[in-house]
């Protein structure tokens, strides 16, 4: 994580901000996320998604025919939030936003795309316990390198 980065998007709650080294960990370890989108008459829509993180990059398998695959055709605005902790302390969490950018065919089929290669290595072995992706021709990737990342670790009050 870019410290700088980092710091522009955490304006409040500097006490309770996971590092740098922290975001990472974290967003290498949890696989849900909820992705927000703008619908075209900009009302949010927010649904659940597995996803992968390649240290700079929050890579989404998105299916192709869905509301926010839709959405983020017409407006490439995106945030997205991983959480995780049941109890008060114990509540951590990472937003990033910024503009998603399709990568790779639509479905994806599994073509040659080596700017896919990484992706496509952490998360089948994250989400699957697989060493190669699975491609069903409904999916296909969304890359969002955040403009702005806030974080929040409730153990640290």
């Amino acid at each position: 994580m870019d410290g700088t980065r980092e710091e522009r998007g955490q304006r409040r709650g500097r006490r309770i901000m996971m590092t740098g080294e922290e975001v990472d960990a974290f967003l290498r370890e949890q696989r849900t996320c909820r992705v927000a989108t703008v619908s075209p008459d900009g009302r949010p829509h927010v649904g659940a998604l597995w996803f992968a993180w390649d240290g700079t990059s929050l890579w989404l398998y998105s299916i192709t025919r869905s509301r926010r695959w839709s959405d983020l055709r017409k407006d490439p605005r995106i945030s997205v939030v991983v959480d995780a902790g049941e109890e008060y302390g114990e509540l951590r969490g990472v937003e990033l936003s910024g503009t998603a950018v399709f990568v790779g065919e639509a479905p994806r089929t599994g073509e040659p795309c080596p700017e896919l290669e990484e992706a496509e290595r952490i998360f089948p072995r994250k989400n699957f316990g697989l060493e190669e992706m699975p491609h069903d021709g409904r999916h296909a990737w969304v890359r969002l390198t955040p403009d702005t990342v806030v974080s929040w670790d409730f153990s640290k009050i």
